[in-house]
């Protein structure tokens, strides 16, 4: 999406917890933020953290004076790495769809 958007004259920023895979694959501009996959923008109804997270990675690409910056946001996850929920309690209803598939695709990559 970013690099379509990018094609078409419109910066944009990359926000995540992988910046260095995202210097991998060419993403122009990147907030890095050491919070749990799937959760960029912070804790579910944190409406407060959210914007904060959000005012940040926008001031951010303001800033963004060229191609290939990547910034460190300066927020930390408030509970400890072994605390924090890193996966929703049940399985998205698109996952549990697909799940016999996903495991038969993972089973071959590992032949």
């Amino acid at each position: 999406m970013a690099r379509s958007l990018e094609a078409a004259g419109i910066s944009t920023i990359v926000l995540t917890p992988t910046p260095e895979f995202q210097r991998e694959v060419g993403m122009p501009r990147v907030a890095a933020i050491e919070f749990p996959y799937g959760r960029p923008l912070g804790q579910v109804d944190d409406i407060r953290g959210q914007h904060q997270v959000l005012a940040e990675t926008l001031t951010c690409l303001e800033k963004a004076d060229r191609p290939g910056r990547i910034f460190h946001l300066n927020f930390t996850w408030p509970e400890a790495p072994k605390e924090a929920k890193w996966h929703p309690p049940e399985i998205s209803p698109i996952i549990k769809l697909h799940l016999e598939e996903i495991k038969k695709a993972a089973a071959q990559t590992r032949k």
